[in-house]
């Protein structure tokens, strides 16, 4: 019996599995495709997925293959630049396509000894008090002692388990493709200038040796996964434009909506949902990949604790208690904004209003960290304003703070010296280093991360080790 499935090889699914073989832990991913997919949904990572790159010692290979681009306020396309001393060592969004992303962490995985099986697809699931049973559409059944489902929107997983997925039904869909088009440079900007003026939703820019292409769709589909046709794009575009721009050799079609559901649960006993099998939301803002990645990075470490024997009895639940309201709010921005984006006058008053706040710089800054996700701090209790949040990538002595997480473990970064982790230093790292942006004694850092302990008394430490990494050994 195996340690771990997941299910589903996306950017969660991956960062997922490498972060559970990081710790030791033998992870099986199951992917129901073949290959993966050249479709480009996700353009980006912002600043908060980009720290867990650079957490990992991984984000040279994403900043070889992305451009950065300066980091604004975009809030419902809301442009404001960005305020000053922003709480992060990474200011920029990465511009990088999503079939990069998953190129580059299927690389990670397999470096660190995932096994990943493509064609594989999931149609049974059944647990026990010591494991779960995966059944295979080809008859075939894997085990292991934890599953994973990191399949999606459409979770085979998560209907299997009967978790309950409430919210709303998508009201309107958005027609979405690359292709070529068959006017000049000059008059698609002339048009594009002009249309969203008043249409968000619309947008045909330049992407590779191709067009990508996005315009509302006529109505709701009743079977989203069926594709859309070029002559249904051409008739959109006529509808709201007045031209269809001669586009034609269409590379890619697809369809999305905004629909907006969250899971009730994230964990049924033995097995638990991450990404967008956990949530999914309208892409404005650019936050479900980014938003999957980082319940990856939460869960991961929580999980392989468990296996490895030295996790304390609830810890497991803790990824549900953080991580589920940190998606109900970027559901809860993504409604916003979708309003926001409406033709009508309502909504459009709202937006001039909101147009007029974001010039304050507080309100420009509270906008960006939620979009970001630099801003989120988990409920650890009482006490520092630190705690429950994750330190930036602090300028030390020796290099910098990320450069000592690669490992994925906890570490004390103790500026006093006179601190010691004896018991726990199996899972806790101790680095005496001194940083000027840091002031406070010391600080407890879990493995993704988050602070879980501040100040310089010993006794006190060793009081709040155990609640995140167990007994002492």
């Amino acid at each position: 019996m195996g340690d771990v499935i997941v299910v589903g090889a996306g950017p969660t699914g991956l960062m997922l599995a490498a972060e559970l073989r990081l710790q030791g832990v033998d992870v099986l991913v199951l992917e129901r495709e073949q290959r993966p997919t050249d479709h480009v949904r996700a353009l980006g990572l912002h600043a908060r997925s980009i720290e867990v790159m650079a957490q990992r010692g991984l984000l040279p290979r994403f900043l070889e293959e992305g451009t950065e681009y300066p980091l604004r306020g975009f809030f419902a396309g809301i442009t404001a630049p960005a305020p000053q001393r922003l709480d992060t060592a990474h200011g920029y969004v990465l511009g990088i396509h999503q079939p990069v992303v998953e190129r580059l962490l299927t690389e990670h995985a397999l470096e660190v000894g995932v096994r990943i099986r493509r064609g594989v697809e999931l149609v049974g699931v059944s647990q026990d008090d010591d494991g779960v049973s995966a059944e295979l559409a080809d008859g075939a059944r894997e085990r292991a002692r934890y599953l994973v489902g990191c399949d999606g929107g459409r979770s085979t997983v998560r209907k299997l388990l009967g978790v309950g997925f409430p919210g709303e039904p998508s009201r309107v869909d958005t027609l979405l493709g690359e292709m070529q088009i068959g006017v000049a440079p000059e008059e698609l900007t002339e048009v594009m200038t002009r249309v969203r003026e008043t249409e968000k939703r619309f947008g045909i820019g330049q992407f590779g040796e191709s067009y990508r292409v996005v315009v509302p769709a006529a109505g709701v589909a009743p079977d989203r996964s069926v594709p859309p046709t070029l002559d249904e794009f051409k008739t959109q575009l006529r509808a709201l434009t007045g031209t269809d721009f001669g586009v034609h050799t269409p590379r890619w079609l697809s369809r999305f909506g905004d629909a907006t559901r969250l899971a009730e649960r994230y964990r049924v006993g033995r097995v638990l949902l991450a990404g967008d099998a956990a949530h999914i939301h309208p892409p404005v803002g650019g936050q479900g990949l980014n938003l999957g990645i980082q319940d990856a990075f939460n869960l991961g470490w929580k999980l392989a604790a468990d296996l490895n024997g030295w996790a304390p009895t609830d810890l497991l639940d803790t990824y549900h208690a953080e991580r589920h309201p940190v998606a109900a709010a970027v559901l809860e921005n993504t409604r916003a904004q979708m309003m926001l984006l409406s033709n009508e006058p309502g909504p459009r008053a709202v937006r001039g209003l909101l147009a007029e706040l974001v010039e304050f710089e507080e309100v420009n800054r509270h906008l960006i960290e939620k979009i970001t996700a630099i801003g989120i701090r988990y409920d650890l209790g009482e006490g520092h304003d630190l705690l429950g949040k994750r330190l930036r990538d602090l300028p030390l002595k020796h290099g910098s703070l990320y450069d000592l997480t690669h490992t994925g473990r906890g570490l004390l970064l103790d500026q006093t010296g006179g601190l010691s982790v004896a018991g726990w230093s199996d899972r806790v790292d101790h680095v005496s280093e001194v940083s000027e942006e840091l002031d406070v004694p010391a600080v407890l850092l879990r493995p993704d991360g988050h602070v879980a302990w501040v100040g310089e008394n010993q006794d006190d430490l060793r009081a709040h080790l155990p609640r995140w990494f167990g007994a002492a050994s």
